[in-house]
């Protein structure tokens, strides 16, 4: 990785940068004024629109909502600046995604990490720059919220999701920022943007159990690598998380780790990639169930290799040891207090395991979705794949609609269930990536933000037919013109 020259000359600045953003935005009349009939119910405001998340993909999707004048508003567990992986549970030292790609901007050049960058450290240091550092693109976040004023409450966990039959979604919250009170908000339409674990949670294997709790973590884990110096760390897992886990042990002082890898060759070529195209984004959607199912399941079955800059960041350290083919069956704890573990070469002691094992779709982690977990039809509800196509993660994703919401799996069982939508990991059998991938995210969050504008004006249409009726704002004041006498000459004709 080259390193980020930060000597240059510097930029142009970011007031100057948010200056341009504001005069593109003017001269394109946008955000629009809000148009959606205000509305309350129990009592209360009812929102357009609300989302769960203040990641990218739920900022991304608040930007295309704003302006389009749809009301928006977030609620975001974390604190403020702290939303999503990036500061918290990633570990990379950048960023895997080419610098290039322009992300959640939706079309706005001054809106791009590039312009963001260059605005503050030149155009020599966007040159030398190999990879976006991780940390950084989490401060462009931090101000791409911040320049478009989004709506987004921090320190608001959700306790559940409640589509009801008026049409409207309850969300059941707590203000962490206020010893956890306990308040409800109604929204029209509730759009899940909830990441990589969007509906469900980290996975580890059945003989995790065996070992004490305090004795291992799940990469997705807000662990202190500081606990593992002068320790014997194994990793189980061969991708990215993996790399990047062993490594901050490695550089926390781990007396040794060990990369405990089931294939018995790490993936070379990232298949993902070789079909990342604009057709991809636009036409997935529109690809028969057989298509759709072959693409995602070519790509799970190949698996995504570790970045090549990350295993060099492990492989550099003579004390980190890569197995490859050695699959752990058993684990137990030892009488001397050590770990053992029981793979296809033999036993290995251990100090504290790493799980980077990724992550399975399982309501029963997500309690929130309790009031309509059940009643979402899954793919498996739907679709049998051919001999051999047999694949889990796939068929327990959720078979999604046009506007990437939720559908029941028996009619009429949940009515509500269609206002809320599934912007998240889950959504890429039936969407594609489209709502959680750097090279995706502005095409996702401006198609759902469309379309969300359209349901709700297409729901409102007789209040809008009749605001069009009221409307009476004259155009002509009737004094422009003077009427004629008609023939101008008796005869019909001409002198």
């Amino acid at each position: 990785m080259k390193p980020c020259v930060m000597n240059t000359p510097a930029g142009f600045g970011l007031e100057t940068l948010e200056a341009r953003l504001r005069q593109d935005l003017q001269w394109l009349c946008l955000p629009a004024r809000r148009w959606v009939p205000p509305r309350q119910a129990d009592g209360a405001e009812v929102l357009d629109t609300a989302i769960v998340g203040g990641g990218m993909a739920g900022l991304a999707l608040a930007a295309s909502l704003t302006h389009l004048g749809v009301q928006t508003r977030i609620f975001d567990r974390a604190p403020e600046g702290f939303e999503g992986p990036w500061a918290t549970t990633a570990r990379m030292e950048t960023l895997r995604s080419p610098k290039e790609l322009t992300g959640p901007a939706l079309g706005f050049g001054a809106l791009t990490f590039r312009a963001w960058f260059e605005a503050q450290f030149g155009l020599a240091a966007w040159e030398a720059l190999d990879k976006i550092p991780r940390l950084q693109w989490m401060d462009y976040l931090r101000w791409y919220r911040r320049v478009l004023a989004l709506d987004l409450r921090n320190q608001q966990r959700v306790l559940a999701v409640v589509p009801r039959a008026d049409g409207l979604v309850q969300l059941d919250l707590a203000d962490d920022s206020q010893d956890a009170r306990p308040y409800q908000v109604l929204a029209r339409h509730v759009v899940l943007a909830t990441g990589r674990d969007g509906l469900g949670g980290p996975w580890v294997p059945d003989w995790a159990l065996a070992l004490p709790r305090d004795r291992w973590a799940h990469s997705a884990d807000n662990w202190d690598p500081a606990l593992l110096a002068g320790k014997r760390v194994v990793v189980i897992g061969g991708g990215a998380s993996a790399m990047d886990s062993a490594a901050t042990a490695l550089e926390a002082g781990a007396a040794r780790v060990d990369l405990l890898v089931r294939r018995a060759e790490l993936p070379r070529v990232n298949k993902g990639k070789g079909a990342g195209s604009p057709g991809v984004a636009h036409g997935f959607k529109a690809l028969p169930d057989d298509w759709k199912w072959r693409f995602r399941h070519y790509i799970n079955v190949q698996q995504v290799p570790p970045p090549h800059g990350s295993t060099l960041r492990v492989s550099r350290h003579a004390n980190a040891h890569f197995h490859l083919g050695t699959p752990v069956h058993t684990a137990t704890l030892r009488g001397d207090g050590a770990l053992r573990l029981d793979t296809a070469k033999g036993p290995l002691a251990a100090d504290f395991v790493i799980f980077c094992t990724g992550f399975r779709l399982d309501w029963r982690l997500r309690p929130e979705f309790a009031a309509f977990a059940p009643q979402v039809r899954l793919w498996q509800d739907r679709y049998q794949p051919e001999p051999g196509q047999d694949d889990d993660e796939l068929a327990q994703s959720p078979d999604l609609g046009p506007l990437l919401e939720f559908q029941e799996k028996t009619p009429g069982a949940c009515p509500g269930l269609a206002r809320v939508h599934c912007f998240c990991y889950p959504s890429a059998l039936s969407h594609g990536a489209v709502a959680g991938d750097i090279p995706q995210i502005s095409d996702g969050a401006k198609r759902l933000g469309q379309g969300l504008a359209g349901q709700l004006f297409t729901e409102d249409v007789a209040q809008h037919f009749a605001a069009m009726e009221r409307y009476a704002e004259p155009e002509l004041d009737g004094d422009e013109w003077t009427p004629a006498t008609f023939p101008a000459y008796p005869d019909g004709e001409r002198p």
